[in-house]
């Protein structure tokens, strides 16, 4: 697990623009135009949280979830640092929902998301939200052990409340939104104007809202996400990822706010040469 590195050139941060002011119907104009005018809003707000059902912590064997209250593990202080960078960069721009992606599938993009909402969920103030935004091959659930639906799915077309979408990891900050019911045409669903309302929502109730999502170079979704995210961390595996997809991912998220790269799959030796002297004399 590598560091947060900055991509080539600075991020794009898009301008904060303004919402324009709904303005009274004018004389004549029927009600029934008046209400379709009024903006949708899906009221989710910090009281939901306490109609939200707990589920225990208990992850899968081989999920790969790290033990981060365990300081003398390194890929674990990994995580914390990728965390405090990213908590630095929440101080200089709006900066709560962010995409978790790769090029290619099997680069680590799912243990990036997990183990980095892990990370934030272990700071007192922060509530976290992770959700399986990846529709296509869904992971989430399995890695904590818990149902897939309701989920994100359900919510989106209306079968469900955020509530019931949702679950709290009992003992800690951390809430999991599954991907829900399979759905034929992910795409479609996640252009739907409630997944843009969503992220749009998210911030008042979160600290963090962490989205595992497909790869960039298989789908677009993912691209899609990145235009509604605050930003977006691509996942490469070393020794794995090939530049030329490296190239394409970025060139595939345009503009977006794309926060850096992740590199997964350092050697062991190269992560605890760094921590050897902080942790090889007791204290």
């Amino acid at each position: 697990m590598g560091g947060l590195i900055p991509p080539d050139e600075p991020p794009v941060i898009p301008d904060v623009v303004a919402p324009t002011p709904e303005l009274p119907p004018a004389n004549g104009a029927h009600d029934g135009a008046a209400a379709a005018a009024a903006p949708l809003r899906l009221n989710i707000h910090p009281g939901l949280l306490s109609e939200v059902a707990a589920v225990p912590f208990a992850p899968a064997p081989e999920s790969h979830l790290l033990d981060l209250g365990n300081s003398h593990e390194t890929p674990a202080e990994e995580f914390r640092t990728l965390r405090t960078r990213l908590n630095h960069l929440q101080t200089l721009q709006p900066l709560h929902t962010v995409v978790v992606t790769s090029p290619s599938p099997a680069e680590g993009k799912t243990f990036t998301a997990v183990n980095l909402a892990l990370a934030q969920s272990h700071l007192a103030e922060s509530s976290v939200l992770l959700g399986d935004f990846d529709l296509r091959r869904p992971i989430i659930h399995n890695l904590f052990q818990i149902e897939r639906a309701p989920g994100l799915s359900d919510y989106l077309t209306g079968q469900c409340t955020f509530a019931q979408a949702i679950r709290r990891v009992e003992g800690m900050n951390l809430y999991l939104m599954p991907a829900g019911s399979p759905v034929k045409n992910p795409l479609e669903l996640l252009n739907m104007r409630q997944a843009k309302l969503l992220f749009e929502e998210l911030p008042r109730s979160f600290s963090w809202a962490i989205f595992d999502t497909p790869p960039l170079l298989f789908s677009a979704d993912a691209n899609l996400l990145a235009t509604m995210a605050d930003g977006t961390v691509l996942v490469v595996k070393i020794g794995s990822t090939t530049f030329d997809n490296v190239t394409r991912a970025m060139q595939s998220l345009c503009e977006n706010n794309v926060l850096g790269i992740v590199a997964n799959g350092a050697r062991a030796s190269e992560l605890y040469s760094k921590y050897t002297y902080y942790y090889s004399k007791v204290e």
